[in-house]
């Protein structure tokens, strides 16, 4: 999962992404929301966390001219603003959700999960393809009933892949969800995570299988 955090202070923004980190997700974090729109152009972000306060252009006006451009990537507010005109306004202009500064770690992580089942229309926190289960919110995953052991980034691929599914994931999405500024993943990566996963997923019902040219997609056989 690759996530996108405009905030001008440091202390907290650091506290975000080394936090995120440890749970799996990638954090690029910028410090104005000028240069944002370039880097969403550039990147296929799962979340976008937008403070209000920035300099410059401000997180409302950031979040307004993204949506006029239809881009449908889920927006999390992230402020210290803790009036009610910020918080409808911030909603009405598109943003999906609205966290008050301070808040804790595990808050923050539900309400990403939260937003990024709502985006891939998917309601509940346990996901399940044939003998497959996953649950979303403690992370885990079980294959005909026995615990999946699976590592953190084949965890964020077959993620991908069941909430996709039956559609075809590319692998620069993939590739995409596991990386961050400072630690790009390549497709090569991919492929050998695919790999590994198809090992594991061997004998089970539940095939990865290749789209060529394209990506992969998460099958019953």
């Amino acid at each position: 999962m690759r996530l996108l955090l405009l905030e001008d202070d440091m202390t907290v923004a650091q506290g975000i992404v080394e936090g995120l980190a440890r749970s799996g997700m990638g954090v690029d974090h910028l410090e104005s929301a000028e240069p944002a729109e370039g880097a969403i152009a550039l990147t296929n972000y799962d979340l976008v966390m937008v403070d209000l306060g920035l300099p410059g252009m401000d997180g409302l006006e950031f979040i307004r001219r993204i949506r006029l451009r239809n881009i449908a990537l889920p927006v999390l507010i992230l402020t210290a603003r803790d009036g009610l005109e910020d918080r409808v306004r911030g909603l009405d202009i598109g943003a999906d959700d609205y966290l008050l500064k301070p808040f804790l770690l595990p808050e923050l992580q539900a309400r990403i999960r939260a937003l990024i089942r709502r985006s891939s229309a998917t309601t509940a926190s346990e996901v399940t393809f044939g003998p497959l289960c996953f649950n979303l919110g403690l992370r885990t995953a079980t294959l005909l009933k026995c615990h999946l052991d699976i590592t953190m980034r084949e965890w964020e691929v077959l993620q991908h892949l069941i909430l996709s599914a039956p559609n075809v994931t590319t692998k620069q999405k993939l590739a995409d969800s596991l990386s961050s500024w400072d630690n790009e993943i390549s497709t090569n990566a991919v492929e050998i995570y695919i790999s590994r996963l198809r090992g594991k997923l061997q004998d089970s019902g539940v095939l990865i299988r290749t789209v060529r040219g394209i990506g992969y997609r998460l099958e019953l056989i």
